[in-house]
């Protein structure tokens, strides 16, 4: 694409050291027009220009800063360290396409990115800007790891299964209301980040996303808390303050955990979401209710009404517009596409473009993530800490994580001799041979013994095949 595109743009002007070259910004132009930075090095390695939508990746004032430094002050040296062997394919002449790096957004943010290289041709570089010996184009690695998968992205959600589809379909369909909406699910499966979502496709969007944790705080706390109090309201309140309802006026006020709310303060919210008005701890003043509610709850709100825990007219005030979220072993389709998402924003924090090899992706979609999302988090946290190289392995997981798919994955068929699941076992000898036959790729092997990676690893811990 570099060549016809600068065989067209390419102006006859000969251009010396000017710092605007027309048909250097031309070509800029469009690659911006693709969604794509175009970089350009000298043959030292270091930035002569770069388009100006480097500041929609990389924050405001990137394209400028970027003037003049080592490009690896920019992209990190994994990928262009002095040693690293892109600088050497650039130098013989190579296109590199589609490896995976980490563009540094400043000193606190990192963002992974996919990037292609190439060199520049003599007759590009005399009809530009001599000094032009490499050019870099960088892309959104989600580009690839989301919507390339076919995969649907919005506002923080990632999915491929039908069920969180139609919660994105929702969440779209709720732009120009201000409903109040009830979301429920196992704990860890994203709740607050759906109303999150909700809340920036709101027309409150420009407003605060307050969220209040209704089961950290006893009864008579979360009433201040939630609606505030004034002076001589109780012993230790010395002035005024306002309450989370109110700074979230002109938003959205996200009650996570609702169905921990204790009975009298369910009484005065069910009166903030009937009369949309509210008053402070110890003020007989109404104030008007001028913000979205949003509730959250993982328990099991049919139990709480019929137990005595939960306002059955509460509950129907919030469930206005409901939206549950199914659990992640429901969802398998979402497992790589949510953890590769994940691993790119914890690895990126790092500055560091990691990935998921396939016998740790087969795990994931085997276990059964009783944590669900969150617990996947953790365990990405755990295995970047761990890793030294590119690629998490199974090794790198937590150790109750590497047990369980064996101990949930259905039995064994019985052996046809005694001892055949054993290590030293004809099977045993068999898989140990595949293995070395394909140089210890377990893909190759488990296609050649006509079983799943997943079985494959499986049998090899068993047997205790390349783990001494």
């Amino acid at each position: 694409m570099f060549r016809w595109i600068a065989i067209v743009i390419m102006t006859r002007m000969p251009i010396a050291h000017s710092v605007d070259v027309p048909g250097w910004s031309n070509l800029e132009t469009v690659f911006e027009s693709l969604g794509r930075v175009l970089i350009t090095l000298d043959a030292q390695f270091e930035i002569i220009r770069v388009s100006r939508n480097l500041d929609q990746l990389a924050g405001a004032g990137a394209s400028a800063t970027a003037i003049g430094q080592p490009v690896e002050t920019l992209i990190g040296a994994r990928l262009f360290g002095p040693s690293d062997t892109l600088r050497e394919s650039l130098r013989q002449g190579h296109r590199v396409e589609g490896r995976r790096g980490v563009l540094l957004c400043g000193s606190e943010d990192a963002r992974l990115v996919s990037i292609t290289t190439a060199p520049v041709s003599e007759v590009v570089y005399n009809m530009c800007d001599p000094r032009a010996r490499f050019i870099v184009v960088v892309r959104p690695a989600e580009e690839d790891d989301v919507m390339l998968q076919s995969a649907h992205a919005s506002h923080g959600l990632v999915s491929r299964s039908p069920q969180m589809r139609r919660i994105i379909h929702v969440v779209e369909s709720l732009h120009h209301s201000d409903a109040t909406v009830l979301i429920t699910g196992e704990s860890g499966t994203g709740k607050e980040v759906i109303a999150r979502a909700i809340h920036a496709r709101s027309p409150h969007s420009a407003g605060p996303f307050v969220a209040v944790n209704c089961a950290a705080l006893p009864g008579e706390l979360l009433e201040t808390e939630l609606f505030g109090h004034v002076r001589g309201a109780f012993t230790g309140a010395v002035k005024d303050r306002i309450g989370r309802v109110e700074m979230a006026a002109g938003g959205t006020l996200f009650l996570d955990e609702a169905a921990d709310i204790p009975l009298p303060v369910q009484v005065k919210l069910l009166r903030v979401l009937q009369d949309r008005v509210y008053e402070r701890v110890g003020e007989s003043t109404s104030r008007p209710l001028n913000a979205r509610v949003i509730a959250a709850t993982n328990g099991d709100l049919a139990a709480a009404i019929r137990e005595g825990r939960l306002r059955e007219d509460l509950y129907y005030r919030l469930k206005v517009v409901p939206i549950h979220v199914p659990p992640l072993r429901e969802r398998p389709e979402d497992i790589e596409t949510i953890a590769q998402h994940l691993l790119a924003r914890i690895g990126g924090r790092e500055g560091r473009a990691l990935w998921l090899s396939e016998d740790t992706l087969d795990l994931f979609r085997g276990y059964p993530w009783p944590g669900n999302i969150r617990e996947m988090e953790n365990v990405l946290e755990y295995a970047v800490a761990l890793c030294r190289g590119q690629t998490i392995h199974v090794d790198d997981l937590p150790p109750e994580i590497c047990s369980a798919p064996a101990s949930a994955a259905p039995a064994a068929p019985v052996p046809t001799e005694p001892g055949e699941a054993a290590p030293g076992s004809p099977e045993a000898r068999l898989i140990q041979a595949t293995l070395e036959r394909n140089l210890w790729n377990r893909s190759r092997a488990a296609r050649e013994l006509g079983m799943s990676r997943s079985t494959l690893w499986r049998k090899m811990r068993e047997m205790r095949i390349g783990t001494t």
